[in-house]
């Protein structure tokens, strides 16, 4: 393996969090359906972009039964199709600059195969699958996690569904209290995560974490309002 291309796959390792023991899974991860026509290999990324798909729908399943109880079955199908779909998984790939990385054929590569929202998504779901081959569900589950826990909670305190500030507000003028937010910020421009933090009465009711401060400070007052119906 060349060095240009074992430093590609560190990058790839790097982006995900994870360490391959088997290089040759890691880079059947990145083999497109043309490369392999092209350069003769036997399988491409499709087999592993089919067991990631599976690992990375039950992942934010569970999380969503466990973390959203007031959540009713059709609420949950609706936050999950809003973060698990070919966007938000091509968006993730960007942010780990994936594209440069896949092996396409080249009339896919004259194309723009590497930004494509297809391919790239193809590829994210294709890296979980190779990650749960060698390493279980438990890591791989704590991988997609560690990325969508963000976005899920953005989708499930969205505008439309439950205004969860409106509703910690109410709560806690009926004890004489008000809400004030503190918000920290992490990440480069293009893919700032922000973590909000309520108080009242000198006490931290709950945090949150978003793409943006607002959903950050509804995934809060939305924790908050749990702590005190407690």
């Amino acid at each position: 393996m060349g060095d240009g291309v074992s430093a590609a796959l560190d990058r790839v390792e790097s982006a995900l969090g994870h360490r391959f023991a088997n290089k040759d899974l890691l880079r059947r991860a990145l083999i497109h359906r043309s490369y392999a026509a092209e350069e003769g290999v036997d399988e491409s990324y499709e087999r592993l972009e089919f067991l990631g798909d599976a690992v990375l729908q039950l992942s934010v399943t569970h999380f969503l039964f466990n973390e959203y109880p007031e959540l009713t079955e059709g609420q949950m199908a609706k936050v999950r199709a809003a973060v698990v779909n070919e966007r938000t998984l091509a968006e993730l790939a960007r942010t780990m600059d994936l594209g440069p990385l896949v092996l396409l054929g080249r009339g896919e590569d004259l194309t723009g195969g590497a930004d494509k929202d297809s391919i790239l998504s193809d590829v994210v779901e294709s890296l979980i699958g190779a990650i749960y081959l060698e390493a279980g569900f438990d890591v791989a589950s704590a991988i997609v996690l560690e990325r969508w826990v963000p976005i899920v909670r953005d989708r499930a305190t969205a505008p439309g569904e439950a205004d969860y500030k409106t509703r910690l507000q109410e709560m806690l003028a009926r004890l004489g209290l008000r809400p004030r937010y503190e918000i920290t910020e992490e990440g480069p421009e293009h893919a700032k995560v922000f973590t909000a933090s309520v108080f009242a009465d000198g006490r931290e009711l709950g945090s949150g974490v978003g793409t943006s401060k607002k959903r950050a400070e509804q995934a809060a007052a939305a924790a908050a309002a749990d702590t005190i119906a407690e």
